[in-house]
């Protein structure tokens, strides 16, 4: 049976992990086709609604110029959405790279790389990221990068295990006989064997950058008004938090319902990729 039909089959059996995917997948379409759904421009100031109450005409109401809640909740997914899904690429990209070339070649190569990331993992992230952001300047662009390269020692700490138990496995001792070299052991063999978990770590990753994100743009030193995102939604709720409680719930909701739908997801990938389950649903089918 293949892999993929594996994982889905346990997927779908996961009533929680189903739930988390076809959260994600709606998320991804609204964010998408925000333009299509959106019923106002998220930017449109309506003097006459300052401060409306959901209903009517503005399902979500409207904040303290009179822009559609429901209109920036769409916009500032696609925002929230696209930071953690670029910033986990740059993570992963930049955690496989360290670890795999820290396991694969161990010695000296994997002392000095993994002291490296032991020296990274010795600074608190979030501060890391608001001393790099106060230097560079707030920006949708320097969210992404900043929370990308500091959030990939995890990554290559689980790439690197990996390595280091699946380099003296038969078929890596077979290619290096047959005269394979470094560049294709570890790209043709050994690294698509050791990214399960990488997916799994990913998957949690998503939903720690979006927090990451929604809580700079509360603090301000994310992504700058009038462009929407969550985070910034919540920083207006706030100084109404006693006249418009609409202002709050909303963008909470939606921080809460996407991270607790990555996490589902990235459980289910977990059991889903995981090689001892595997068996047992070959042996069913046997």
């Amino acid at each position: 049976m293949r892999p993929g039909v594996i994982i889905f089959r346990r997927i779908r059996s996961n009533p929680l992990a189903l739930a988390g995917s076809i959260s994600v997948i709606m998320l991804a379409l609204m964010a998408l086709f925000a333009p299509l759904i959106s019923p106002y421009s998220p930017t449109t100031i309506d003097i006459d609604n300052i401060l409306s109450p959901p209903g009517g005409g503005h399902v979500f109401g409207t904040d303290d110029l009179g822009r559609d809640v429901l209109a920036r909740m769409l916009y500032g997914s696609r925002v929230s959405l696209s930071v953690g899904l670029v910033a986990v690429g740059i993570a992963v990209l930049i955690g496989i790279s360290i670890g795999s070339l820290a396991g694969y070649f161990g010695g000296r190569t994997d002392a000095v790389l993994m002291r490296f990331v032991d020296i990274m993992l010795t600074f608190p992230t979030l501060f890391l990221i608001l001393a790099v952001i106060a230097v560079v300047g707030p920006g949708i662009y320097t969210i992404m990068v900043v929370i990308g390269v500091t959030g990939w020692m995890d990554v290559a700490r689980l790439v690197r295990a990996e390595f280091l138990s699946l380099k003296e496995r038969d078929f890596v001792l077979a290619a290096r006989a047959s005269g394979a070299g470094h560049i294709r052991i570890i790209f043709r063999h050994v690294l698509p064997n050791a990214l399960s978990p990488v997916f799994v770590a990913a998957t949690f990753g998503v939903a720690g950058a979006i927090l990451v994100e929604s809580g700079l743009s509360f603090l301000g030193l994310g992504i700058q008004p009038p462009r929407p995102s969550w985070g910034n939604i919540l920083t207006t709720g706030k100084d109404y938090i006693e006249v418009a409680w609409w202002l709050s719930l909303f963008p909470g909701l939606a921080i809460l319902l996407t991270s607790l739908s990555y996490n589902l997801l990235g459980e289910g990938l977990r059991d889903a990729l995981d090689p001892r389950l595997w068996e047992e649903d070959i042996n069913q089918d046997t």
